[in-house]
């Protein structure tokens, strides 16, 4: 049984993601951690409360994430653990992946605005920052299943064998078809970049259903966002860079940008 990791701050972007991700367990067989990071007021720290009172604070969050889980483990039948963790977010919630030995993180997404635009939020502050697969879920989305999965990959730099490895896996687990989608501005960088990597996919993604599409565009997300519409995707996955091609991609606004304005979850695999 896998476990997959839910951060809930019982947002109602929070809690579209715990339904989504309970959803996804019931159908395939997995446990979910039920993740809330919190810390004491520091304005309870600074009047200096007794240890007596904090430990009431503590208790009280215990009881709303074990009510959290309970509720979601009943309304999907599906096992729910609770975790509480406090001190550094990012920290606390690398620990928890290590403790549980989860394979994913499911996070919800507000709306896009122009704030997210400018600062972020969580979600893509944890794209960002965490080497590990994190499912970012949009406020109005529901599961119906994945279908349709675009894969806006980077050829030119070549995508690891872990990655395609996990797209396989995520195709197969769904039944999905993947359309392999690369993005470039010069179509002869597309031809060379063809040539290189498409037996490595291949070689990967020998059993599902997959087929490749090449855009020449200067405008790397508009072209995916196209695509998305286009086929009617159900997720889009993306293995970031640091450099080069996806510098697009992977300079924070940019990013935020692109889990924040779509309708669709988009899975973060680390390349």
């Amino acid at each position: 049984m896998k476990k997959i990791i839910v951060a809930t701050d019982y947002s109602a972007e929070a809690e579209n993601a715990a339904d989504f991700a309970a959803a996804v367990a019931a159908e395939q067989g997995h446990e979910l951690i039920l993740f809330n990071y919190s810390e004491i007021s520091i304005h309870v720290l600074n009047a200096r409360v007794s240890g007596n009172a904090i430990d009431e604070i503590l208790e009280i969050y215990h009881a709303n994430l074990n009510k959290a889980a309970q509720a979601l483990a009943k309304k999907y039948n599906v096992k729910v653990t609770p975790h509480l963790a406090s001190g550094n977010f990012y920290e606390s919630l690398v620990n928890c992946i290590n403790q549980f030995e989860a394979v994913a993180v499911v996070m919800g997404m507000a709306s896009k605005s122009v704030e997210q635009d400018l600062l972020g939020n969580t979600t893509t502050s944890a794209i960002h920052k965490l080497q590990f697969p994190i499912l970012a879920i949009p406020i109005t989305t529901k599961y119906h299943g994945f279908h349709k999965v675009l894969f806006a990959c980077d050829m030119e730099k070549g995508v690891g064998d872990m990655v395609l490895e996990n797209v396989h896996e995520l195709a197969t687990a769904f039944g999905a078809t993947v359309e392999v989608l690369y993005v470039k501005d010069k179509i002869n960088e597309l031809l060379e970049a063809e040539e290189a990597e498409h037996a490595a996919i291949d070689k990967n993604f020998a059993g599902i259903n997959y087929y490749y599409k090449n855009v020449q565009s200067r405008k790397i997300i508009d072209a995916i966002q196209d695509e998305i519409k286009a086929i009617d995707a159900d997720l889009l996955v993306m293995a970031p860079y640091k450099y080069g091609f996806w510098d697009s991609m992977v300079h924070r606004s940019k990013t935020r940008m692109m889990a924040s304005g779509n309708d669709i979850p988009l899975l973060s695999l680390p390349s």
